[in-house]
């Protein structure tokens, strides 16, 4: 710090050019000093007092790969949180979550047609539980091995042959409206698994099995299921009363029609079922004796 002593008239000094009237009465201009202190300026900006600052204005906040991960896995639950109660809730139409079905299937390809001639005579609807377990010898099931249960519905048909009938299978009787008609007896037809009312009610696999289910198109194919229930089906329409009924729709469905043809006395007989001991006792009967 300097200090600086300046000599300046005072206000009643009179200009350089200009005499006063009377100089014996002329009076000596008083003197004024003034004093400036200077200051260095660098100086006093050093020793000055700081203002204070708070940390967060000290150090600034830095971005971390931590910090934006938590952030997009919160917004990420939040978002889905409010889509899934929108979607229970019913308040949101838009479904995030919904598929889209692409059919690309090609036009149907028509390869063969058959004119039938069989009556179906009567239907049977069979249900049943197959129960499925396939064991690997001294392994554990939770390591290899399966089992399911499917619960398989479906139909059993029971036709009767109208193509083999000739003119010796209807016989007009002795009296006027009588008439003996002959038919084949009733068969089963070909179980049908409907895949709509069938489903697999359960399944569990080892770990293995799930594994190697990985590597697999097609891990958990149910063909085999359907195969085996149809054959269930078929065993159970066999221990049915279903030809017993075929036999009495058919007698009622041919009164009727030939009732209508003017005949009141309408029989229908079946010929004996061919079983494969029949077949054989007929070809060792037409067989040439040696």
């Amino acid at each position: 710090m300097s200090t600086i002593l300046e000599d300046r008239p005072s206000a009643g000094r009179l200009p350089d050019n200009r005499v006063p009237a009377d100089p014996a009465n002329a009076v000596a201009p008083a003197q004024e000093v003034v004093v400036r202190v200077v200051t260095d300026d660098r100086s006093s900006r050093a020793d000055a007092p700081r203002p204070s600052v708070r940390g967060s204005e000290r150090r600034p906040r830095r971005f971390t790969v931590r910090g934006a991960a938590t952030t997009v896995v919160l917004a990420a639950i939040a978002v889905g949180i409010f889509l899934l109660v929108g979607a229970v809730s019913g308040l949101l139409a838009f479904d995030p979550f919904s598929s889209t079905q692409v059919d690309r299937t090609p036009p149907v390809l028509l390869k063969q047609m058959q004119d039938l001639q069989q009556f179906r005579a009567a239907r049977g609807t069979f249900e049943v539980n197959v129960d499925v377990e396939n064991d690997v010898d001294l392994v554990p099931a939770f390591i290899a091995g399966d089992r399911t249960i499917f619960n398989a519905i479906g139909t059993v048909d029971a036709n009767v042959d109208f193509s083999g009938i000739g003119d010796s299978a209807v016989v007009l009787g002795p009296n006027d409206g009588a008439i003996t008609v002959t038919l084949p007896s009733p068969t089963y037809a070909k179980p049908v698994v409907d895949p709509a009312r069938s489903h697999v009610a359960a399944r569990d696999r080892g770990l293995v099995d799930r594994i190697a289910g990985v590597f697999s198109d097609n891990p958990t194919s149910e063909r085999d299921l359907y195969l085996l229930a149809g054959q269930k089906l078929g065993a159970a329409a066999r221990e049915s009363r279903l030809l017993d009924r075929a036999k009495a729709n058919t007698t009622t469905m041919l009164q009727g029609l030939l009732g209508k043809a003017g005949f009141t006395d309408v029989r229908v007989v079946f010929t004996p079922p061919v079983t494969p001991a029949t077949a054989r006792a007929d070809r060792n009967a037409g067989a040439p004796q040696s």
